[in-house]
């Protein structure tokens, strides 16, 4: 899975690494939680990519409320051709969700240890996303989105058996092709990225609180020295 992640980059240096149009306007974020609106790159098939903000937690567009994307962060690239909830969006609204680095998980004794876990090269990651429109009864339409996922690659299996599927740059226009909607095509890139092109390290548990903070200092490493019970851990958690 995916539960949150950070996107702390100059909006040039995002607009020149997408090929992106139009001017941006986007605040770097070191903690990026679901129902949050998040950047999304699509194509608008005139050759430029453009960026838009969408919900974290995609609402079919046939839900009857929104409380169903809180459900809906991640799809599995194994089923996403399958579920009702994600086959109309895999056909034919499919974006990029640009990202500095990801967050995961490992626990231990009960304790939830958290890693960051980006690029070597320091370049930014494009998770493989899906997006919906959804019109409720009353108000604006509410575009969501979420991320796909597949299984850990040799890096991520030590802290957990899932990971967001990351893009590589040749594989962007068939992602984003309206003109691509053959399933068959689009799942054999649905697959973990390679392992040794990938680090990861544990930084603060501050992270487990959601909202808590949101600064560069997230993803510092730490050094792990002791395991500690939750009921030892005091006001942190």
């Amino acid at each position: 899975m995916c539960g949150r992640f950070a996107l702390a980059v100059n909006p040039e240096t995002l607009k020149s690494h997408f090929n992106l149009g139009g001017a941006l306007e986007l605040a770097p974020s070191w903690n990026i939680a679901p129902s949050l609106n998040i950047a999304t790159i699509t194509d608008d098939q005139t050759g430029r990519r453009q960026l838009n903000m969408r919900r974290w937690g995609l609402i079919p567009s046939w839900a009857k409320d929104a409380t169903v994307g809180n459900k809906l962060n991640n799809a599995r690239g194994e089923t996403v051709a399958e579920k009702p909830s994600f086959q109309s969006a895999l056909k034919s609204r499919r974006c990029l969700i640009p990202a500095s680095g990801f967050y995961e998980w490992h626990t231990e004794n009960g304790v939830k240890q958290p890693y960051f876990i980006s690029l070597q090269s320091g370049e930014l990651m494009a998770f493989a996303g899906i997006w919906e429109t959804w019109l409720p009864a009353k108000g604006e339409p509410v575009e969501s989105c979420c991320i796909i996922t597949t299984a850990a690659n040799s890096i991520m299996e030590p802290i957990h058996e899932r990971m967001p599927v990351i893009l590589d740059a040749e594989h962007w226009p068939l992602w984003l092709s309206a003109k691509e909607q053959k399933a068959d095509h689009l799942l054999t890139k649905l697959c973990p990225h390679e392992a040794s092109s990938m680090q990861a390290w544990p930084v603060s548990r501050e992270l487990n609180r959601i909202g808590a903070r949101n600064d560069a200092g997230l993803v510092e490493p730490v050094v792990i020295t002791q395991v500690v019970p939750p009921a030892k851990q005091g006001a942190l958690f």
